[in-house]
């Protein structure tokens, strides 16, 4: 998959369990049978009123027929209403590509079948970082060759890493965040203790705080029952 979507939603109080038994119920396979693949559906472990998700496709030019194919057709046009009764913003989206060739997530992994309630282990840590423009080649080369020193100091292991997709968007009825340059990378760790420090720019190589002008901003997700990235 050389796209993936970011996905933040901010959601009504009260509602998250209820937005994730409606997804993993209706939305998973509905969207997979179209081409597209569901990494990981996760609870934000700081904000009871955040349901975040990951989304990947072949290309942007498949996105657009995918996202067309299913939110034209009769799973979404079924479930819609009570999906978007539960949200107050699904416009926090971040488009990207993988950093380098081989650095998106892995097709593998293990889901719950539809109607599970057990919840996988582990603690995803995604950190976003804001920077004033595409990331160099410099960057990236520096932050892979210590992606998976850097986690593991850190007690997780490297998942992936991702930078901004500036291509346009190809389904506008969903906004994303264009305007944004990011480098993005997750890592899993073995439990929320573990991962209780997330990510921070002092663990990067010093050479690469110089195009990191932001503090980064560390999202901790908990893996909901279906979701395929999990400890």
């Amino acid at each position: 998959m050389t796209v993936v979507e970011l996905r933040q939603y901010t959601l009504k109080p009260q509602q998250r369990d209820v937005l994730i038994a409606l997804f993993e119920r209706e939305f998973v396979e509905s969207q997979e049978e179209l081409d597209m693949k569901l990494f990981g559906t996760f609870r934000d472990a700081d904000d009871p009123d955040r349901f975040v998700w990951l989304r990947g496709f072949t290309d942007m030019e498949s996105r657009a027929r995918s996202l067309a194919a299913f939110y034209g057709g009769p799973v979404w046009k079924a479930h819609r209403d009570a999906a978007n009764a539960t949200m107050i913003d699904s416009g926090n989206v971040l488009l990207l590509r993988p950093a380098w060739s081989g650095s998106g997530f892995t097709e593998g992994g293990t889901r719950g079948p539809i109607g599970s309630t057990a919840l996988p282990g582990g603690l995803v840590v995604a950190a976003v970082c804001q920077i004033d423009s595409t990331a160099t080649d410099a960057f990236v080369s520096a932050f892979r060759r210590t992606a998976r020193s850097t986690c593991a100091a850190a007690g997780g292991r490297f998942l992936s890493a991702f930078v901004s997709e500036h291509g346009p968007n190809t389904f506008p009825a969903l906004p994303v965040r264009e305007v944004e340059n990011v480098f993005v990378w997750f890592t899993l760790f073995a439990d929320v203790e573990t991962g209780r420090g997330g990510m921070k720019a002092d663990m990067l190589e010093p050479e690469l705080h110089t195009e990191l002008p932001k503090p980064i901003e560390t999202l901790r997700l908990l893996p909901t029952p279906r979701s395929l990235v999990h400890a």
